[in-house]
């Protein structure tokens, strides 16, 4: 049984009864997701379900599924598979996000045992992809977990990030007999820990730098424009993340600037776009920059292949000179301490 100790059932329960595990609390971390190879079916089968998710894409599904399945899904899985390839870890035979995660949760693991003991138990899920969140609840559940936090490691909420995120997760609590009380936590980008721990990375990463950047490029995941005019909050965070940091840094208005990048399909996207940005910085005079990610808590396929290649290539094609990307927060001790700090300031009342 994993090392978990059963209760003394004979004076509680008759005969036959099964087992009962102590109740403890679950802390499940949510991430994106990742394809279980780079190869074309494992690709397809990943951009598939990410790509027919209605909160990524809200088209009709009788206008978008003969594209997807007909055009999309039988030229992106090379392209996509490729960018993949050029970032995997080979030697753990998985996406650098996946890699990430799984450190992530036995930081997490160590850090709210030292404050809770074994009362508390934390594991990780994808939305898409494995492992999924369905197997993750099913799991936490049969090592007695009868109260779950669900942490969509997502700092700005987003109804593509956050929301889809809880809605496999409740998804996967229809599927249980007996389900657990469950909380969620929410955007989290105006966190003083958080903030913290997004400084220390820009302070480090300045200092480590041979030239100092002439201005700090936040660069977020984008969406539709539209779904800011349809009431979504992440454009205004994403605005109010940077703000915090720059005052955080005490740097001037113009020494950072917001931009977004990932754009995809015909629509307008959120606006000034990274890779438009940076060229256009490069070609004012701005010789050097760094770039931050914000809105993502790991390194992944956005930050690792489209920033440090696509991104990276515009600027310096303008006629940049020095591309500074900092890492995303990903393992990193101040990061783990601000997401053990924001999970204990919701169980609270169930684990003091």
């Amino acid at each position: 049984m994993d090392g978990r100790t059963m209760t003394d059932n004979s004076a509680q329960f008759p005969p036959g009864h099964p087992d009962v595990l102590p109740e403890r609390t679950g802390v499940l971390l949510a991430n994106l997701g990742t394809p279980d190879g780079y190869d074309y079916w494992s690709m397809r089968r990943y951009l598939n379900e990410f790509l027919s998710d209605r909160r990524v894409i809200d088209y009709a599904p009788w206008k978008w599924q003969p594209l997807l399945q007909a055009v999309i899904l039988s030229r992106r899985p090379f392209t996509s598979g490729a960018a993949y390839k050029s970032i995997w870890n080979e030697e753990a035979g998985e996406s650098p996000l996946l890699t990430i995660t799984k450190a992530q949760a036995a930081k997490m693991t160590s850090a709210l045992a030292g404050r809770y003991g074994n009362r508390v138990f934390v594991d990780f899920c994808m939305r898409y992809g494995n492992p999924s969140t369905r197997a993750k609840v099913r799991s936490l559940i049969d090592r007695g977990c009868r109260r779950i936090l669900f942490f969509p490691l997502y700092p700005q909420y987003a109804g593509a990030t956050t929301a889809t995120a809880n809605d496999q997760f409740f998804r996967s609590l229809m599927a249980e007999k007996w389900q657990p009380s469950i909380r969620t936590v929410s955007a989290y980008f105006d966190h003083p820990s958080y903030i913290e721990a997004l400084a220390r990375s820009v302070e480090r990463a300045v200092a480590a730098s041979d030239a100092a950047p002439d201005i700090l490029v936040c660069s977020y995941h984008g969406m539709p424009e539209r779904y800011l005019t349809e009431g979504d909050p992440y454009h205004c965070q994403c605005q109010k993340t940077t703000r915090l940091l720059m005052e955080r840094l005490g740097w001037p208005d113009s020494g950072i600037v917001t931009t977004f990048q990932s754009r995809f399909g015909p629509e307008e996207w959120l606006k000034p776009y990274t890779v438009d940005e940076v060229a256009r910085l490069a070609k004012s005079g701005r010789k050097s920059i760094a770039v931050v990610a914000p809105a993502f808590a790991a390194d992944c396929i956005e930050t690792l292949e489209e920033i440090n290649g696509e991104i990276r290539e515009s600027f310096e094609n303008a006629g940049g000179e020095n591309f500074n990307y900092i890492p995303c927060l990903n393992d990193d001790d101040a990061h783990i301490e601000a997401l053990a700090e924001i999970a204990g300031e919701h169980i609270k009342g169930w684990v003091d």
